[in-house]
């Protein structure tokens, strides 16, 4: 019997039993990806659900001018490609390994047996696909209608509950080796105006910023920029 317990860090198979994920791990096709390899383009035919089994992806859209807007930085555990389950539809998005990755992939046929024959997996991929419409619906929010302050506090304090770390005196340890432009990217910004936001609120000793991370020093100030 193979080793299936990597799946139980996958928060949409965590409580299925050992049974299931037999089963899931015999569906699933396991690919290695080298730093800056794209796994999918946007626009490419929809092969099936993804999820982050080791290393980072990220997800990007192009604007109309070119630049790279990131949508969501993933580690292990994540899904991905989520959005195309039981359809075909092209990917709507680009994913690209943020560093060496190795990634899961079960084919939407796959999936969907799986899901017949199981009623808690399709629960959970339903809480899955929920979260995921919740995550969007608040991006399009902050990227219409918040100033760049607000969206750099909302993406910092995202980052923080997504990959953050608990530090000292109640700071929050974001260790997640993002360029300046990546972040720019994420908070839908220019790479200078995050630079400049960035150094206004460490100034304010609000973050501080160390070569690999970003402490969050004082969340609730963060908070109050969003609210």
């Amino acid at each position: 019997m193979k080793d299936v317990q990597y799946l139980r860090k996958i928060p949409v198979f965590a409580d299925l039993p050992d049974e299931a994920l037999q089963t899931i791990h015999q569906y699933t096709l396991e690919r290695v990806y080298r730093r800056g390899t794209v796994i999918f383009f946007e626009g490419d035919g929809g092969e099936g659900f993804h999820y982050v089994k080791s290393g980072k992806v990220k997800i990007v859209k192009a604007t109309g001018d070119g630049r790279e807007h990131i949508i969501k930085i993933l580690t292990p555990g994540d899904l991905f490609a989520e959005v195309l389950l039981f359809n075909s539809q092209p990917y709507p998005a680009t994913a690209v390994a943020a560093e060496d990755a190795c990634v899961g992939i079960i084919k939407n046929s796959d999936l969907e047996r799986l899901v017949l024959g199981n009623n808690k997996l399709a629960l959970q991929l339903i809480k899955a696909l929920s979260q995921r419409l919740i995550y969007a619906q608040q991006k399009i929010k902050n990227l219409a209608l918040g100033d760049v302050l607000a969206r750099t506090a909302e993406t910092l304090l995202r980052l923080g509950r997504e990959h953050g770390r608990p530090g000292e005196q109640g700071a929050v340890v974001v260790s997640l080796d993002l360029s300046r432009q990546e972040l720019a990217n994420l908070v839908g910004t220019t790479r200078e105006t995050v630079t400049r936001t960035l150094s206004a609120l460490k100034k304010d000793k609000i973050i501080d910023l160390a070569d690999d991370s970003i402490i969050i020093l004082k969340p609730e100030k963060l908070r109050s920029y969003i609210e």
